[in-house]
């Protein structure tokens, strides 16, 4: 280890940066034989620190062995000797798979033997400089350099970028001069007009970390994606991608059976309901498939047995057609059971794979002891391995291990091991169920998948997940990794949501305050929103953590125009209109949506007895309070009426239970009212239930945040039942889920608990986020 320390320090590497590259198994071993091919080329003069950069460089992207050779001789005889250069050979041999490589088109391809004269340089930077020469002497050292840098540099292809900058700086001096102190002063910022709405947003998002402050939609974003990732076919192009004699071929035949078409797939386990992560994820690959014409998969993960309910397979569907996305087609890895055991033979007939006794304890993190069943027979292997599939052994005395190391450092992996728990398709047919990293890529060999999506934390997987394909000389897909979506203030892991369903802090994986997918249709969060929000985040390849209040004004955005407006006092107060006749009733036309009324509009009673919010009369005039009061009237929204307090009649604790006003026509009134506030009359009951966060802190799965732990962060107000609010009568026909702002109060969505005696709403938002919210 040491010595192989001092190896990489000596061609230039940082101490710190050779023990990183120690830890990464495959590239020390890939980066030795590369330095030790170049030392057989160099003989004494060894490697210095340049090509000792080129050749890291070349090892920690390249993974075809077969090529690195080859490219080690041109980086040590100093034919390619510069990262440009580099760049265009590693894409060369990736486009160029079949052997023997031609040595002219690569080396055209890669500008070897092309020679830059200094006398070239100058007088291609001199031409530069006179196409821009008028700008240059008005705006001086303002201008933009880059400009003059980018247009050399595509001149000269090939040339050195210092040389290049160098010979730009020094004729651009020889124009202008030594820099006068005008042009030190640093330039003054434009006098910003107010922005608009859209675009403080942008700056907000930006502000805040996210993806897309542009704005961009998400299928936009997605067809974008399609131009960094490689097109069906060319998987070969792919940094990492190994290739076989028989890579060609298998990509022969997986382009015939797609025709072309892009193929993504979503790889959900059904033992527990989706949450808003995995949004982000139901929008990357169904997304993507469709802004690129394509299909996606809903495949189920369905190997292990034990923790799979009916119940999951189910709102996981809902949700993704929730969602607005509809599966090419349904499939399980269960579906592909005695395809996967067939596989697994021939593993282990190729020697890739061995029966291991090693108990589970013994395997558990990255330093578990070699097996020392490794090298057993391939004879006997094929013999153990049938005996697990009979049920011949207990489980945990016996895995089926694959012979490969992980980029995570992790050796051997599991491919089958034995449960005695009936599946919930195969019944009792099977005893050992294949691994998520022996299953995934098979499945989607099986599937001809193009683009296998997943998260950030698979990209340990990625190497294994190419390994398995070649090592079975099936089609091999490409794995492309993209960043997780967390919110702050929630936990979203299955065992910690199961744990605050069985202490009863929340009813269910569908309580209000969770961010399962199934909670937040509960609330009210429209589809559209949740998907706006992940278009916000952005299709990044960083981890995003956001603030809930984020997604809550995605919520806002649609609700405003898509929830139309009804009236509900959460805490009436009754309001008796002694100026009208006891059988006074007349309708009020409210509209759905006040901003455009052509939107259609609803009637609403309007007699005698009305009721207000306890919150808009104050006994005692206040400073700035500009509702009810004795002294001050107010107008009542959209019926057209002032009203004034006559008498306040309190009950025998002194509590206000009733108002006696008269009302006037608010055009008659010589004083407009400070304000309008809403109202219903001949109401109906409903209960409403009021959410906060669940948590106090923003990482309740923090230990320095929450010692205790996320089940002592709960927070007590974030659930409060309103069992006597009313709401206007034009409500009486919701149905599930439909969607209504309340004015002044909310918006709010019928939950499922409601019936035909009762309604009741949820709220799904407030109007306006609360910048005093816990």
């Amino acid at each position: 280890m040491a010595d192989t320390l001092t190896l990489f320090t000596s061609i230039g590497l940082s101490e710190q940066k050779a023990k990183e590259t120690l830890k990464n198994e495959a590239l020390s071993s890939a980066l030795k034989d590369a330095i030790a091919q170049a030392q057989r080329v160099n003989g004494a003069s060894g490697v210095d620190k340049a090509m000792g950069t080129l050749l890291y460089s070349m090892a920690s992207r390249l993974r075809d062995t077969k090529r690195m050779a080859f490219l080690s001789d041109y980086i040590a005889q100093r034919k390619i000797c510069t990262e440009l250069q580099l760049a265009a050979a590693l894409d060369f041999v990736k486009s160029h798979p079949q052997d023997p490589i031609n040595q002219k088109e690569f080396d055209d391809a890669c500008g070897v033997g092309v020679v830059i004269t200094p006398e070239q340089i100058e007088d291609a930077v001199e031409s530069v400089i006179k196409t821009h020469k008028d700008q240059l002497l008005q705006e001086r050292y303002r201008f933009n350099m880059g400009l003059l840098m980018g247009a050399a540099r595509t001149a000269l292809k090939w040339a050195d970028g210092k040389i290049i900058k160098n010979e730009v700086d020094m004729q651009v001096l020889h124009l202008l001069g030594p820099k006068t102190e005008a042009d030190l002063e640093k330039k003054p910022k434009p006098q910003k007009a107010k922005a608009p709405e859209n675009e403080v947003k942008k700056e907000e998002m930006a502000a805040n970390g996210e993806g897309n402050p542009e704005g961009k939609s998400l299928m936009e974003q997605l067809r974008g994606e399609a131009l960094k990732f490689h097109k069906p076919g060319e998987n070969y192009k792919t940094e990492g991608y190994v290739m076989t004699p028989n890579t060609m071929n298998l990509l022969s035949k997986h382009l015939e059976i797609t025709g072309g078409q892009i193929r993504t797939r979503f790889p959900p386990e059904p033992n527990g309901i989706l949450h808003i992560g995995h949004a982000k994820a139901i929008n990357f690959n169904f997304g993507y498939a469709k802004a690129n014409n394509g299909i996606c998969f809903l495949r189920y993960d369905d190997t292990n047995p034990e923790k799979e309910e009916e119940k999951y397979f189910t709102a996981i569907r809902e949700m993704v057609e929730w969602l607005g996305y509809k599966p090419y087609d349904v499939t399980h890895a269960s579906d592909n059971f005695q395809k996967l055991y067939d596989l697994a033979v021939d593993l282990v007939r190729r020697g890739h794979a061995y029966v291991c006794h090693q108990k589970v304890e013994e395997l558990k993190g990255h330093n578990a002891p070699p097996s020392p069943w490794r090298d057993r027979p391939v004879e006997e292997s094929l013999v153990l391995f049938e005996r697990m599939k009979k049920g011949l052994f207990s489980e945990g005395e016996a895995t089926l291990r694959m012979k490969m190391v992980m980029e995570d450092g992790k050796m051997d992996p599991v491919a089958y091991r034995i449960k005695y728990t009936p599946h919930h398709r195969t019944g009792d047919e099977w005893c050992i169920y294949p691994t998520y990293d022996y299953t995934h890529c098979l499945c989607d060999s099986i599937e001809d998948i193009t683009h296998s999506l997943c998260t950030k934390e698979f990209q340990a997987r990625r190497s294994s997940y190419f390994w398995l394909c070649n090592a079975l000389d099936v089609y091999c897909p490409v794995q492309w990794e993209y960043g997780r979506l967390n919110l702050t203030y929630t936990v979203v892991s299955k065992r910690k949501i199961i744990k605050l369903v069985e202490t009863g802090i929340v009813r269910d994986w569908d309580d209000p305050r969770l961010f399962t997918l199934t909670a937040l249709r509960r609330r009210g969060f429209p589809p559209e929103a949740i998907n706006n929000f992940c278009a916000r985040v952005g299709v990044t390849v960083a981890q995003a953590t956001m603030e809930p209040h984020l997604l809550e004004a995605c919520v806002r955005d649609v609700l405003n125009d898509t929830a139309p407006r009804a009236m509900a006092v959460l805490e009436p107060l009754k309001v008796t209109i002694t100026n009208l006749p006891e059988s006074s009733k007349s309708d009020v036309r409210v509209p759905d949506f006040p901003a455009n009324e052509s939107k259609g509009s609803h009637v609403v009673p309007f007699t005698r007895t009305i009721f207000i919010e306890q919150g808009d009369f104050r006994e005692v005039m206040e400073k700035g309070y500009k509702r009810l009061t004795p002294e001050q009237p107010v107008g009542l929204r959209h019926a057209g009426y002032v009203i004034s307090v006559q008498k306040v009649i309190k009950d025998p604790q002194g509590k206000v239970v009733e108002l006696e006003v008269t009302c006037s026509s608010s055009t008659e009134t010589s004083e407009k009212p400070k304000a309008f506030i809403h109202w219903v009359s001949q109401p109906l009951p409903c209960e409403v239930r009021l959410y906060e966060r669940l948590f106090m802190h923003k990482n309740p799965e923090d230990s320095s945040e929450v010692p205790g732990g996320f089940l002592t962060d709960i927070n007590p107000n974030s659930l409060q039942v309103i069992n006597s609010a009313f709401v206007d009568s034009s409500v009486k026909g919701a149905k599930l889920f439909d969607k209504f702002q309340f004015e002044r109060v909310g918006y709010f969505s019928l939950d499922p608990d409601s019936t035909a005696d009762k309604l009741i709403f949820n709220r799904t938002v407030t109007l306006k986020e609360d910048p005093g919210k816990i």
